[in-house]
Parts: C-alpha cells; sequence; structure tokens
C-alpha cells in the first residue's frame, strides 16, 4: 500500500512499496518541484498564450504550483498531463501541498483535484486544465506544446517512459523554441534529447541531486 511521507521541506511524498520509489524527492517535495518545473521551466518560458504538457500528473503539484504561481501574472496558460494511473481522491485529500501554495492555494488545490478527466476545465479565465487519462508509450498527444514537464517516475525504475519511442513523441508534439526539463540529469536523456533535436544545458539541481536538464527544440 502506497505510504503518505513528511520530505524534508515539510510537504507531502507518497512512497510507492512496489516500486520502492517516491512521487518526489525526499529532501523537499514542494522544493524541488518549484526548483525543476516553476523557476526552471515556467519561469524560463515567456511564451504567452502557453501550452504546457506534463508527462505524469501525479499528485498535482506541478500543476498546483503553476496555477498559483500565475495568479499575479496575466499570462494564459493551457496546461496538459498524462497519467497512467491516477491517485485515488481519498490520498489525494491527504496531501498538505496546498498549504505550499500561497493564499490561493487551497482553491487551486480544490479545482485540480476535481477537474474531470479528459476536457479543459476553466479555473479562472487564464488557467485550464486537461487531465488525461492516458498512456505515454500507447496513446496519441494531441496538440503542440511550448514547455514540456517531463515527471515520470525515474528511469531505472519505469525505462519504458524513457525511451526511445517516447522521445520521438515529445520531439513530435514541442514546437521549436519549446522547452523542456525534467530533474533527470542521465547521459542517456541527454542524448536521446539531442538526437531529437533538442540542444541541452545542464544545470544545478534542487536539493539531493547535483544537476537537471533543460532543453530547447530547434
Amino acid at each position: 500500500m502506497n505510504q503518505i511521507i513528511i520530505t524534508s521541506d515539510g510537504s507531502h511524498t507518497i512512497f510507492v512499496p512496489g516500486l520502492n520509489e517516491h512521487y518526489h524527492s525526499i529532501h523537499g517535495a514542494v522544493q524541488e518541484s518549484s526548483m525543476v518545473y516553476i523557476e526552471n521551466g515556467l519561469g524560463f518560458c515567456k511564451t504567452n498564450p502557453l501550452n504546457i504538457f506534463e508527462v505524469g500528473f501525479g499528485t498535482g503539484l506541478n500543476a498546483l504550483l503553476t496555477a498559483t504561481s500565475m495568479y499575479a501574472e496575466k499570462r494564459i496558460i493551457y496546461y496538459t498531463s498524462i497519467e497512467k494511473d491516477p491517485l485515488s481522491i481519498n490520498v489525494i485529500n491527504t496531501l498538505n501541498h496546498w498549504r505550499f501554495a500561497g493564499n490561493k492555494g487551497k482553491k487551486v488545490f480544490d479545482f485540480i483535484r476535481n477537474a474531470e478527466w479528459g476536457e479543459f476545465e476553466e479555473l479562472s479565465n487564464t488557467f485550464f486544465l486537461r487531465k488525461i487519462k492516458g498512456d505515454m508509450i500507447k496513446d496519441n498527444i494531441e496538440g503542440k506544446f511550448d514547455l514540456v514537464f517531463f515527471d515520470a517516475f525515474g528511469p531505472d525504475k519505469q525505462p519504458e517512459i524513457w525511451s526511445k519511442e517516447v522521445f520521438e513523441k515529445i520531439s513530435e508534439i514541442t514546437n521549436a523554441g519549446g522547452i523542456f526539463v525534467t530533474y533527470s540529469a542521465k547521459g542517456e536523456v541527454r542524448r536521446l534529447l539531442r538526437k531529437n533535436g533538442f540542444v541541452v544545458t545542464l544545470l544545478p539541481g534542487p536539493p539531493g541531486k547535483r544537476e537537471m536538464i533543460r532543453a530547447t527544440k530547434q
């Protein structure tokens, strides 16, 4: 059975015994997501309107931080996320991520957990969320995207998600000049990105990780 874990910054993550893996860094779940996806992804990509595609919806933490960080801006965001095995509402309800997301955190958290799957749902006139229950390996992905959050379980736990076929698909749906970010910095991931038309940059990683990847589609 999955277990709720308190990470070093006080925010929750989930431990999956079957994979011997956590959904987020034990050194700080919110801290990791904020640095990798918000600071080095969302903060770096200035496109407006912005189409985001996320591999691995998980707990919805990246969507939560994206929406709450954008309240002060007027950027329009269409956020699409795919998840093969969605968590139950009962599990999500136990998470404390909204407490780390500012004064709009609870409102956005409630919206994200209750949003229907399959269609865009409107939080505000600047943030739209589409949760897809699907398989990144087998399913066709519709649309073109300016920013990709790659937040699947690690390459050593789910190598099929980090495969040549998946990175070819990512390349096809990413606009020229689009940005790809992930917490991983493995050499094979860098090689696959370069092979599929991305220029790869290594950046300092969050606590517990020496480096992370940000890549730009040519």
